[in-house]
């Protein structure tokens, strides 16, 4: 055997090692600064927002829910409210700002929009909720920047949101 095939044949072995060394770093930085900047935040959508009264439509990858869409893929319920709407979206926001790796970024009395983080990978979803008064009702998009799948993370979180604001908007 020649002297290159035998390198060429350890580094071959080697490279499993590297991928898990580089992969157990990766969970450890995670770990250890869960807010750091991850290689999968991807960046800050810019069509976010509400524009004619509705919230970005859906793109077609299953990665994103929203109670303004129109096919069942997509589709939610949106959120009731009893009472003031300016109150409805405090009470979210308390809510949200209570669940871990999640930051608001903007917030007025009609519109809510904060970006949560997955902990291991880092991962962004993008969540609105735009007040519907005529409804008594809070609409909601979440959807996740990269990637195809979102495993029903999205829907997941809608879901444990709405619960959690059920709870705090009876009291």
């Amino acid at each position: 055997m020649t002297e290159t095939s035998d390198t060429v044949k350890k580094s071959f072995r080697l490279t499993p090692f590297i991928f898990l060394g580089i992969l157990l770093i990766w969970l450890g930085i995670r770990l250890i600064a869960p807010d750091s900047v991850s290689l999968f935040a991807g960046n800050r959508p810019d069509y976010l927002g509400v524009r004619e009264g509705k919230l970005a439509p859906c793109p077609v990858t299953p990665n994103c829910v929203s109670s303004q869409s129109q096919d069942q893929a997509h589709a939610i319920e949106l959120l009731s409210y009893q009472g003031s709407g300016e109150k409805a979206i405090e009470q979210l926001a308390k809510i949200i700002a209570s669940q871990p790796r999640t930051k608001i970024i903007n917030q007025d009395s009609n519109y809510l929009y904060a970006e949560f983080s997955s902990q291991w990978m880092g991962f962004v979803d993008d969540l609105e909720f735009s007040l519907n008064p005529s409804k008594n009702a809070i609409d909601v998009r979440s959807a996740s920047r990269l990637g195809e799948s979102d495993l029903n993370v999205n829907r997941e979180r809608v879901e444990t949101l709405r619960k959690l604001f059920s709870v705090i908007s009876k009291q």
